[in-house]
């Protein structure tokens, strides 16, 4: 009798965006049994990077993880999980992921954008996931979460919704005093 995995919520061991090189721009790892220490880290994803970078498949089993992943421009985008792992689960967090930091750089996904927008983008893998377990797979609501911005943008370039909103909103704290 073979015995079955428990269900567990912690789905994703790690999520990463390598440049064109391999080299990191963000990643984060849930699972400190997988790789404990960011030398290891960097050795799998230059790993990695070396057996994706030329394929155009969406997935891969490397060193016990299966790992699905995109590429864009100069950029490549990766979800990893344990091999029992459902693949459709996993593909969603990347499509989340990926389709959440197009429309934080507005369709400008490349690495410099990535770079200027790091601290956004890095509150996205937060939203996204954490600690291993999958928060949100729904690209609107996790950018609604981290767009922090909306009061720094220059009246000039501001919706007219917005300027209604803010509008809304100082009327209604100078009606609160």
């Amino acid at each position: 009798m073979d015995s079955l995995m428990e269900p567990t919520l912690y789905t994703v061991k790690g999520m990463c965006i390598l440049d064109n090189d391999g080299n990191r721009i963000l990643a984060k790892y849930y699972d400190k049994n997988v790789f404990p220490t960011v030398k290891e880290q960097k050795v799998y994803e230059k790993n990695l990077f070396n057996k994706t970078h030329r394929a155009n498949a969406e997935i891969i089993m490397l060193d016990g993880l299966t790992c699905v992943y995109k590429s864009n421009v100069d950029l490549f985008f990766y979800v990893m999980g344990s091999t029992h792992e459902n693949e459709l689960i996993l593909l969603s967090v990347l499509n989340c992921l990926y389709d959440t930091v197009t429309m934080i750089l507005k369709k400008n996904v490349e690495k410099r954008a990535v770079l200027e927008n790091l601290d956004v983008v890095m509150l996205a893998f937060d939203e996204i996931c954490d600690g291993g377990i999958i928060l949100d797979a729904d690209p609107s609501s996790v950018v609604k979460r981290v767009d922090l911005r909306n009061d720094d943008i220059p009246i000039g370039e501001q919706t007219v919704a917005q300027v209604l909103q803010s509008a809304r909103e100082q009327l209604k704290w100078s009606l609160l005093k």
